[in-house]
């Protein structure tokens, strides 16, 4: 904890790009786009009202690069024809920043392939890197769900098509997600597979490390490549990334270090676990949790000090998670400090940490049901915090 919390409003400089200061909103999925992937009215909302945190950084939520690839049939999928709905949305969000708080978010977007997760019609519809026991238990998916090395090489030239819109839109820059057990993510630990996709570790990252060369080959120079990836998967070898090999699920980072060691991004989000899976991993439900979040990403920033690491796991925190995030910087275990959960319930958090008013009575409680409302099905917010969500959730729960 660092009582003085000045730190987190010293400006940061990424590729070519400056940030006002040291705290970011992480990638929260609202649920909420029309049936072609744009914004829908409740997202011109959320973000709208993102605009007021006086966050350095906006790391939009995830979106699709194919239709297949959606988790859910409102996840946003930026595709030729709906590109300037984003751009109206991006407009707004930096217009309202700047009349507001005066602070211009960069705003990076995250593209997403759902793997294992998709729901793209409101049934589930996976495409997974490998079978996988753990997940899938005696319910054994077919040889048919695997996705192929020819439909893989072509998705990482969907992942650069996606970029040349997401330029046309005005995004900062794009996220390659290789997180929280979507297809990038499972392909890193898909130990089991064969071909030129798995095995290896030269293998395994193969489509992370193709994908991110064919964005970088068709954006400008000036434009983030980057990515929110998981460090550690937190269940066990052979199925787990970033673990040990004896079985258990201790942590060894080495190959997510050598990983980014080669991809040499100007900025990462670091992050781990499974939300479908151990939930509590990348969204800390105790102390324990947060200083494992914590201590690794700081093993990550120490190992790449040209990178600017973005940390996460600060919100379980509450009204000492500034404190938390000043602390963070200040001992170098992360260059900027990512709230997620936060965003949602106090959507101007980050302009209260900055000025040292923060309101623990508007703070996220950690109860989890945002998350309630999207496995539901729903479109999703702060149950707590906002009545539009909190009506939802009593008519959804009701019965």
């Amino acid at each position: 904890m660092q009582t003085d919390t000045k730190i987190l409003k010293t400006p940061l400089t990424v590729g070519e790009n400056p940030l006002k200061n040291r705290l970011a909103i992480q990638p929260m999925e609202g649920c909420d786009g029309t049936t072609d992937g744009a914004p829908g009215e409740f997202t011109v909302r959320r973000y709208n009202r993102l605009a007021e945190s006086g966050a350095g950084l906006l790391w939009f939520e995830a979106t699709a690069v194919v239709h297949e690839g959606r988790a859910n049939p409102r996840q946003l999928f930026l595709q030729p024809g709906n590109q300037d709905a984003f751009a109206r949305l991006l407009d707004e969000v930096r217009e309202r920043a700047q009349s507001l708080t005066g602070t211009v978010p960069i705003i990076i977007m995250q593209a997403t392939h759902s793997g294992r997760y998709s729901k793209p019609d409101g049934r589930p519809a996976p495409l997974i890197a490998y079978n996988n026991p753990l997940f899938e238990g005696e319910n054994t998916l077919p040889p048919d769900r695997i996705i192929t090395d020819d439909e893989l090489k072509l998705l990482e030239e969907k992942f650069a098509e996606t970029a040349k819109l997401a330029v046309q839109a005005g995004f900062d820059g794009i996220d390659v997600k290789a997180c929280h057990g979507y297809l990038n993510s499972e392909l890193l630990n898909a130990h089991t597979r064969t071909g030129e996709y798995g095995g290896s570790f030269e293998n395994r990252t193969r489509f992370f490390r193709n994908a991110v060369d064919a964005v970088r080959a068709v954006v400008p120079k000036d434009f983030i490549v980057t990515s929110r990836m998981n460090i550690y998967d937190g269940y066990p070898y052979p199925y787990g990334y970033g673990v040990a090999g004896d079985g258990g699920i201790k942590p060894d980072l080495s190959e997510p270090i050598e990983l980014l060691q080669r991809l040499k991004f100007d900025i990462v989000d670091i992050t781990m676990g499974n939300p479908y899976q151990n939930p509590h991993v990348n969204r800390p439900t105790e102390l324990e949790a947060v200083k494992r979040m914590l201590s690794l990403t700081s093993q990550i920033q120490k190992a790449l000090p040209q990178t600017a690491v973005v940390g996460s796991g600060f919100t379980y925190l509450k009204e000492n998670s500034g404190k938390a995030a000043a602390g963070a910087i200040e001992q170098g275990v992360c260059a900027l400090a990512g709230f997620g959960r936060m965003a949602f319930a106090y959507p101007a958090f980050a302009r209260d940490i900055l000025s040292g008013s923060f309101d623990k009575k508007q703070s996220c409680i950690t109860c989890g049901k945002c998350t309630e409302l999207m496995r539901a099905g729903q479109v999703t917010g702060c149950v707590i915090r906002d009545d539009i969500y909190t009506r939802l959730y009593k008519e959804v729960f009701a019965k």
